[in-house]
């Protein structure tokens, strides 16, 4: 079934089947053109209609076959008239037609171009791409917002210092956390934030414990979310993250990269002059 007319059929459900030539076992006649099993099957498989029985096969080509039926008539009926406008028509065929070889052409050489060996090649040979530090930290949380005035922001600074001076004396963290800790979260469980990624955190915050030693807790520093006093449990790691983990983002960055690559090489290949 040629192209032109398949697209046809998809867009305003109609076949155009006056001339073609077909090969295979002839399913049906419609003003004597046959439909034939080749074009039936890629209709099915275009529609992924699923036909599991006999039965619901004969239903489906019933179906078929009253539609490019109902098609032959209509481009018999309208070939006199106004009743479409043909231009219109042809170029909403030809522009389909356009998008869906375009489509059909990609799908296909990006199947084969993107494997999934490409994929962990790509992550194997860039693996700096997919390592991030990390940290273990716990902090005790004196919050402030913008409407709080400078009084009242004083007084958190005063609360996370004194909650810094007694650290120093020996305190113990998870017991002040649990006591001065806005972030009751957290303070449930000793100021525990767990393992936080470079960059994920506040600028200030992230410089701050990723310069830190483990075991060390830092003086009093201000977020957006107020006054914080950390302490490093573990860290800075480098992690990297799975395969599994990255390999939509590989495959998606690849197959980009290879789509843009091919497109370049075929528009190269084709000479366009304006007049």
């Amino acid at each position: 079934m040629r192209i032109d007319l398949y697209i046809a059929f998809v867009i305003v459900g109609t076949v155009l089947l006056a001339g073609c030539e077909r090969n295979g076992e002839t399913l049906a006649k419609i003003d004597g053109d046959p439909v034939t099993r080749a074009e039936f099957d890629a209709y099915l498989e275009f529609k992924r209609l699923p036909a599991e029985n006999e039965e619901r096969r004969a239903r489906l080509l019933e179906q078929y076959v009253e539609r490019a039926a109902l098609a032959a008539a209509v481009e018999e009926a309208i070939e006199d008239s106004d009743t479409i406008d043909r231009d219109l028509l042809e170029a909403e065929l030809a522009e389909f037609r356009k998008e869906m070889l375009i489509s059909r052409y990609f799908d296909r050489y990006l199947a084969d171009k993107v494997t999934d060996d490409a994929v962990a090649n790509y992550y194997n040979a860039n693996a700096e791409e997919f390592e991030q530090r990390q940290v273990k930290v716990a902090h005790i949380l004196l919050r402030t917002s913008r409407n709080m005035g400078e009084e009242e922001r004083q007084a958190k600074l005063t609360t996370a210092q004194e909650a810094h001076s007694k650290l120093r004396a020996g305190a113990d963290f998870a017991e002040l956390a649990a006591d001065y800790s806005e972030d009751k979260i957290s303070g449930k469980k000793g100021g525990d934030l767990g393992w936080l990624k470079e960059g994920s955190i506040d600028p200030k915050f992230s410089e701050t414990v990723f310069n830190m030693a483990p075991g060390a807790i830092s003086e009093p520093i201000e977020t957006p979310f107020g006054f914080h006093v950390v302490k490093l449990i573990e860290g800075p790691v480098v992690a990297k993250r799975p395969l599994e983990a990255v390999k939509g983002d590989i495959r998606y960055q690849l197959r980009n990269e290879a789509r843009e690559a091919e497109l370049q090489r075929l528009l190269s290949s084709v000479k366009v002059e304006k007049e």
